[in-house]
């Protein structure tokens, strides 16, 4: 494609706080409502340029770097965040650790981590109220499903952002979830390994069990209460990070879908039935792993909230805080 109005061409210098992120990434969030694919093909052209040069889309970028946007994308931009009054104190209420470096916070459920397509509120906005006086402001270090409550960890600094990949990459870290499922799993604990790829036609909006095309994808689970043969209250650990891995494992590995989870075949007259809330029943509960900035360790756990509660309550379920259900479970 060549330049037709040279006046639509923009080129951006690469901040601080997007370090090392690669440009097909880095191009998602400048002109995020425009398709993927279409970002892939304009880096393999030659039209997005770094410093005058053609790059791949896993190639690094670093701070001062310069990107050349092509004017076709000029007309197409992510869904603008809209802050409101008030977002730093939510975002306040919402923190459950913060040393300077690290950001933990109990994500609500219902708001999304990142921006999309007609989404206007989601935590990675928020999070440009807390930019500090060099421009750097805290991001996010992995996601949480919209729908999905609980730990969901920012850093403050490049150089953390960069430590707490490696230590996610290496899978030295725990985090566990709970969640309510519909009915009783046959075995009260164990591991779930069933590869997942995504679904289409119908499905395409969902994870499904793929044993020719999908990745590898481990949950572990254990059984920790029971109502029943009504409901389980069930805390997974997934050992590899798909898309909705937990809730794919849960109905098509365990037999037994989340509570309230529509994509997933969890939906029944329960909610109204006992009284639980109308929402899917998962929750991001624990993360533990090495401080990236060698400080310790952390070990971080997000309260229910009241919702949840709710939920738990309806069922007789006491919710036990103090427990490791995975402690024998090597890393």
């Amino acid at each position: 494609m060549s330049d037709n109005n040279v006046m639509d061409v923009r080129n951006l210098k690469v901040k601080d706080d997007e370090d090392g992120q690669r440009v097909d990434r880095w191009l998602k969030k400048h002109i995020g409502k425009t398709p993927f694919a279409l970002m892939q093909k304009m880096i393999r052209t030659g039209q997005v340029r770094v410093d005058g040069k053609r790059v791949k889309p896993d190639t690094r970028i670093f701070a001062g770097q310069e990107v050349r946007i092509p004017p076709m994308e000029n007309k197409h931009g992510p869904t603008k965040f809209k802050p409101q009054a008030g977002d730093k104190d939510f975002l306040k209420s919402i923190t459950l650790y913060d040393d300077g470096d690290i950001l933990v916070l109990n994500k609500p459920y219902g708001l999304p981590s990142q921006g999309g397509s007609k989404i206007t509120r989601h935590v990675d906005g928020l999070l440009e109220v807390l930019t500090n006086k060099k421009g750097v402001r805290p991001k996010l270090v992995h996601r949480l499903d919209r729908d999905t409550s609980g730990v969901l960890i920012c850093a403050r600094k490049v150089k953390t952002v960069r430590a707490l990949g490696r230590i996610f990459q290496q899978k030295d870290i725990r985090k566990y979830y709970w969640g309510i499922t519909i009915g009783v799993p046959e075995e009260m604990e164990g591991a779930v390994i069933a590869p997942l790829g995504k679904g289409v036609g119908d499905m395409k909006d969902i994870m499904v069990v793929d044993e020719e095309a999908g990745k590898y994808s481990k949950t572990e689970f254990s059984v920790l209460e029971t109502a029943g043969k009504d409901a389980s209250f069930v805390a997974f650990w997934p050992r590899t990070g798909r898309t909705h891995q937990i809730r794919a494992h849960a109905t098509y590995g365990l037999g037994t879908p989340l509570l309230g989870d529509d994509k997933y075949q969890g939906v029944t007259d329960m909610f109204d039935s006992i009284g639980a809330s109308a929402r899917l029943h998962l929750h991001a509960y624990r993360i533990m792993c090495p401080h990236p900035n060698e400080q310790g360790f952390l070990d971080i756990r997000a309260p229910l909230p009241q919702d949840l509660k709710k939920s738990f309550s309806a069922f007789g379920f006491h919710g036990d805080t103090n427990s490791d259900p995975f402690e024998d479970v090597e890393i």
